[in-house]
């Protein structure tokens, strides 16, 4: 059964827009609400609220207490706090479910609300059927007596801070280190800084002064310039930048050289190879480098891919009981440290990995290069029959890049377009073969 509202991670979109408005939030933290009141056996639920540093997010946050509490549901606000704080406090506080606002890397014009099941686990389709189902059903407020009540927690943020510093190894330190700490204006402005510092190093933070219409801009994971001239400015060690909810990461090197989720991931891999822990194996999607998947298999590691998400990267991790896998976009997933992607707590499992080994970013990773990429968004009418119109020169395009490259073709879940991406060993291979492919689908429409 399709779903109506909730995408593949929440509900997103533009502020003042539908769904996200207060109405509909309203009405969708009530709906949610009667869920876990059901799931509890009539009991009365407790659910903690989370967001980032959006303007809209005082809106929103106020619209989903009062669905939550119409519901008779009790609400625990924690203020800014990265979403992967969010899913650690759920889980560690043993309560009913999650909520962060957060439109994550988009603009401060966008907003969403991201839920958290019990454990500070993402909900799964069957939950999220039923809270869309109660939508469209009268909201009928519960009595007086049964009224949610809502109350701000304190030390939320500390809560966090320890929970990360307690996933870098013990019996090291970052002394000696000068880091440049970007955090996109978002979620981690506060506490992400204190992480590092505390754990000895000299910390440079910038992209920490939110207010509330500045979050990602120009700034942070998806925009490493800045984190690039902040590093060379201050002959910093390394940067490290977040994205606006804090589940991202991108690092940059004392040279300027930005290292994306690819990259780092081989990094925590190949260092827990090293050690001698058995990972399993890591988890990439669709999107990954073909280099990286060759470099970990002459680890010894084995590879999968999963489908863009990294809701998808953690079921395949779960089902085949792997522990390392994510997303070059920056979201990082290590199972032994949080069961979410979490930009702090990757970050510190790079710079650990880097003192196991002994070696600088460009050491490690110096012993593979990624393939170079052609992407090419192809628009498409409604219903048009995309993969019949390519089939012929998809096919003959496999068969050139046998074993030096390959093909991805991706239909856009938001909007009529195919996403053509070709990757080779040439560069000229791949951009080739992407045009080819891509002036196929273009004839046919």
């Amino acid at each position: 059964m399709a779903k109506k509202y909730f995408g593949t991670d929440g509900v997103r979109g533009e502020v003042g827009q539908f769904p996200i408005t207060p109405d509909f939030v309203l009405k969708l933290g009530y709906a949610a609400g009667k869920v876990l009141v059901q799931h509890d056996n009539g009991q009365k639920p407790t659910v903690l609220i989370g967001k980032d540093t959006r303007i809209s997010g005082y809106m929103l946050e106020a619209a989903l207490v009062a669905g939550f509490t119409a519901a008779g549901v009790n609400v625990v606000q924690t203020g800014p706090l990265p979403t992967p704080g969010v899913a650690y406090l759920t889980r560690a506080l043993r309560l009913s479910a999650g909520v962060m606002l957060s439109a994550s890397h988009n603009a401060y014009s966008d907003n969403g609300i991201k839920f958290f099941a019990e454990g500070g686990v993402k909900l799964n389709d069957e939950v999220e059927l039923e809270i869309e189902a109660k939508i469209d059903e009268e909201m009928l407020t519960q009595p007086s007596e049964r009224l949610g009540r809502a109350r701000r927690i304190s030390g939320a943020d500390d809560r966090y801070i320890e929970f990360c510093k307690s996933t870098f190894p013990a019996n090291l330190d970052l002394r000696g280190l000068t880091l440049v700490v970007d955090t996109a204006n978002g979620a981690g402005y506060s506490v992400a800084p204190k992480v590092f510092h505390e754990l000895g190093a000299a910390v440079i933070a910038i992209g920490n002064e939110p207010n509330g219409y500045n979050i990602n801009e120009k700034c942070g994971a998806t925009h490493p310039k800045t984190l690039q001239a902040a590093v060379l400015q201050h002959d910093a060690d390394y940067g490290i930048a977040l994205d606006g909810d804090g589940d991202r990461l991108m690092m940059v090197d004392r040279n300027g050289k930005v290292y994306d989720g690819d990259s780092l991931i081989y990094v925590i891999a190949k260092a827990r190879t090293h050690e001698g822990i058995n990972i399993g194996g890591v988890v990439g999607t669709v999107m990954t480098n073909m280099a990286m998947e060759i470099a970990l298999n002459k680890q010894g590691i084995q590879f999968c891919r999963a489908k863009v998400g990294d809701r998808y990267v953690l079921e395949q991790l779960q089902q085949r009981g792997w522990l390392i896998g994510g997303e070059a976009s920056g979201h990082i997933l290590c199972m032994d440290k949080h069961n979410t992607g979490d930009g702090i707590i990757s970050a510190l499992q790079v710079l650990a990995a880097l003192r196991i080994l002994q070696q600088d970013l460009a050491t490690v990773c110096a012993d593979w290069q990624p393939y170079p990429q052609t992407m090419i968004n192809v628009r498409i009418k409604k219903g048009q029959d995309w993969q019949a119109a390519s089939k012929d020169v998809l096919a003959a395009v496999e068969q050139e890049l046998e074993g030096k490259g390959r093909v991805v073709l991706r239909a856009s879940g938001t909007e009529p377009v195919v996403r053509v991406m070709v990757e080779a060993k040439q560069s000229d291979l791949a951009k080739d073969a992407a045009e080819r492919i891509a002036a196929a689908i273009q004839q046919a429409g």
